[in-house]
């Protein structure tokens, strides 16, 4: 059966950072792109980030560009997003998401096929 698990969110003050991890498993990794997404109360949810299969391509919405960074260990089925800067904006539930697409192309839209359950990110003084 096919899972991905989310971990690493909680509560940090604005400036701060944190690393959320996607750790997925019952399907074939290598041949997935990876995307964060992230919904605040009240807000439709947004693609965050996006890294594709084939040689690690990377998408971010400008809101994020310069402050996280996303990255893939395929050994260990994991993908990060490495969160630095963050801001009050930035407080959601983040959820990763697979889409079966061997390319250098990855984007944050489209049909997934997988989804986490969320970790809750609060940026907040």
């Amino acid at each position: 059966q096919a899972q991905l698990v989310e971990s690493g969110g909680g509560v940090v003050q604005p400036g701060g950072s944190l690393r959320l991890s996607c750790v997925a498993s019952g399907f074939n990794f290598d041949y997935y792109a990876i995307a964060w997404f992230r919904q605040a109360p009240g807000k439709e949810r947004e693609g965050v980030s996006c890294i594709s299969s084939l040689d690690d391509k990377t998408y971010y919405r400008d809101s994020v560009k310069g402050r996280f960074t996303i990255s893939r260990d395929n050994a260990k089925k994991t993908v990060y997003l490495q969160m630095d800067t963050l801001r009050p904006g930035d407080t959601a539930v983040y959820y990763c998401a697979a889409i079966h697409l061997y390319s250098d192309y990855c984007t944050p839209h489209g049909e997934f096929d997988y989804w986490g359950q969320g970790t809750q990110v609060t940026v907040s003084s």
